[in-house]
Formats: C-alpha cells, sequence, structure tokens
C-alpha cells in the first residue's frame, strides 16, 4: 500500500471535505488520536508538517492534550489536508494512519488484552473491554459502538456503525495489528455506508 510519502506540502486546501466529513452529530474525539496524528505526520513527512497541517485547517492555535477530548471535526480537517497534501483519498490517508497507530494502542490499552489474545481476538473483545473501560473512565468519550461476529478461530465480522463513518480507520488498524502480532490478515468489506449501506461489516480473516 502506499504511503504518506508524496509531501508537497505547499499543496494543501483550507476545510477540504472528505468522506468521513458526514457524521450526522458532533462526538468527540480522544487527545491521543490527534498527538498520534502528529506523530503519523511527521514521521512520514518530516518536522513542521504538523503546523503545516494545522494551519491549512484553520486550527493554528490549538494545543491537543492526550488527556483531553476535542471535536471530530478537528481530526477530520486535519485528514483531508493530509489528503490533499499527498493527493490521496481520505480512505487511504486514514487506513494508512490506523495501520501506523496499531501499535501505540496496544501499548496503551495493553492490560485489558489478555496475553494469548492476537489480531482477530482484539478485534472480537475490544467493545466488551477497550471501549468500555475507555466510556467508564472518560464519560465524554464515545469511541464506536462495535459488534462482532466470530465465525471461526481465524475469522472475525467486525459491524461497525459510526457516524464518524471511520470505517477506513479499523480497516488500517486491522492491518496494523496483523503486523504487530506477525499474522498475515486479509480484509474484505463487505457493506460500507460510503456505498449506500446502513452499516460497515468488514471481515477480518487470519491466514497464517
Amino acid at each position: 500500500m502506499q504511503r504518506m510519502d508524496r509531501c508537497d506540502k505547499s499543496n494543501f486546501m483550507h476545510n477540504a471535505a472528505g468522506p468521513c466529513a458526514t457524521a450526522s452529530e458532533v462526538l468527540e474525539m480522544h487527545g491521543i488520536i490527534f498527538a498520534e496524528l502528529q506523530n503519523y505526520a511527521e514521521t512520514k513527512c518530516g518536522k513542521g508538517t504538523w503546523n503545516q497541517l494545522l494551519n491549512k485547517a484553520g486550527l493554528e492555535n490549538n494545543l491537543y492534550l492526550p488527556l483531553r477530548e476535542y471535536p471530530d471535526t478537528e481530526v477530520v480537517a486535519l485528514v483531508t489536508a493530509a489528503s490533499v497534501m499527498t493527493g490521496r483519498p481520505t480512505a487511504e490517508v486514514l487506513e494508512d494512519f490506523g495501520e501506523f497507530i496499531a501499535p501505540a494502542l496496544v501499548k496503551m490499552f495493553g492490560h485489558l488484552l489478555r496475553p494469548e489474545w492476537k489480531t482477530i481476538d482484539v478485534f472480537d473483545n475490544t467493545e466488551g473491554t477497550v471501549h468500555s473501560v475507555v466510556r467508564t473512565k472518560n464519560p465524554g468519550a464515545k469511541p464506536p459502538e462495535l459488534q462482532t461476529v466470530r465465525r471461526s478461530h481465524d475469522e472475525v465480522v467486525l459491524i461497525y456503525t459510526s457516524p464518524r463513518k471511520m470505517c477506513a480507520l479499523a480497516v488500517g488498524i486491522g492491518k496494523g495489528l496483523g503486523n504487530y502480532f506477525h499474522e498475515n490478515i486479509t480484509t474484505i468489506q463487505t457493506m460500507c455506508i460510503h456505498r449506500g449501506a446502513p452499516k460497515c461489516e468488514i471481515v477480518f480473516r487470519k491466514t497464517s
């Protein structure tokens, strides 16, 4: 998969619209996502990229703290600015970011995961472990409510209905978890809200 490596920093678009910018309600995103987005941008494109993103997204005076919540609209503005910068669709940027952030998520929430769990197990148990704890400890936090269908030891179907419409992020996290656990994971999206479906269904399958 092509990475965020076409870094013409002059080619931004202010407040560009992207596929994840159509959420029907105002939600908030955990500050750690912004911190990791900064890490992602500067790892891919070098120091100074984050400030360019903030400026072109109209967020130049913003400071993001990991333990606070911020409007989803701000992460949308930053991701769509990155999309224009790289000439890649927003969904591709989100997927690449999801793959990048997966190890950080495991590190952050590893104490909630059983030692024997791998990629498929993590997806199957995220709602009942990580997300439930996040909601309890951070009343303002609204991680997506996930449903899963465990088809076999090596396959799980993720059902995603969040108004954030960031299913591409979940796809990328699946790839990143596979890399982290040294597993080959195939991903098939059988339904998508961006194609008119009422929900997203993503099949994650371990092949080796």
